[in-house]
């Protein structure tokens, strides 16, 4: 059994999503995204002979020789299974703000744009969101600006969507009928009155929300070993600083 004060927040959630792509065929990352990097690949080593990861930017676990365009010319042809989107605003909807902040003609913030987000939303039927900023601040109750829509009307072909959101907190489910997401689980640490005070939007609670496991014995010796030398070739910072690769003695 693990003691939750050896192990690293980071580690928590690399399992925790591993959790929602076991035995998934093919799991593309992009780039800077190192937790959900090392959840695919976790994801793999328990799947080595089914799961095939995508990683852009990497040398080794890339098998696109054309970067984006080969890696959205897969997800129109239903061969990505998942996929990883963040935002600088996530709203009750799962609507993705990648934009700005504030009157799109006149924003307080411009962010770089969200470069093929809402064509990825809506063509890979399990994309997980990921934001480590938990505050009313960044999920809000309405995003300022829409570049990838949660969800679309029913005469809408659209064989992608949301499917979770985990972040520094807590672990959200979401269901596409209803439109809104359910607590999942909340991390190690924090608390369901914490988690209510820092969302900005509504969401489903259930009477007893359980706490987001913590890896295993056997989980953290392959999220410290091989994941951590595989992500390390692609995020040398964050290996170094998560499972201290490559620092001097």
């Amino acid at each position: 059994m693990s003691n939750s004060t050896d192990i690293r927040a980071e580690e928590i959630l690399i399992a925790a999503i591993a959790e929602m792509l076991d035995g998934l065929p093919h799991i593309a990352v992009g780039a800077s995204s190192p937790v959900p990097g090392a959840a695919a690949m976790l994801a793999r080593a328990r799947h080595p002979e089914k799961t095939r990861v995508s990683v852009l930017g990497s040398e080794d676990n890339n098998f696109f020789t054309d970067g984006g365009k080969e890696l959205f010319d897969c997800a129109g042809q239903g061969r990505i299974d998942a996929f990883f989107l963040g935002g600088a605003q996530i709203d009750g909807l799962a609507n993705i703000n990648l934009v700005s902040v504030g009157d799109p003609d006149r924003p307080k913030v411009r962010f770089p744009g969200s470069f093929g987000s809402a064509y990825m939303y809506f063509t890979v039927p399990r994309v997980i969101l990921f934001r480590l900023e938990h505050t009313p601040r960044t999920l809000v109750e309405k995003v300022d600006f829409i570049s990838a829509p949660g969800t679309s009307e029913p005469n809408v072909y659209r064989p992608g969507g949301p499917y979770a959101l985990i972040t520094d907190r807590c672990l959200f489910s979401f269901d596409r009928e209803k439109g809104r997401f359910r607590l999942a689980s909340v991390h190690p640490g924090h608390t369901v009155e914490e988690i209510r005070e820092q969302t900005g939007f509504g969401y489903d609670e259930p009477t007893d929300v359980p706490e987001t496991p913590l890896p295993d014995a056997e989980t953290l010796a392959v999220i410290r070993g091989p994941v951590a030398a595989q992500i390390a070739e692609i995020y040398p910072a964050f290996a170094a600083d998560v499972f201290g690769l490559g620092k001097a003695a």
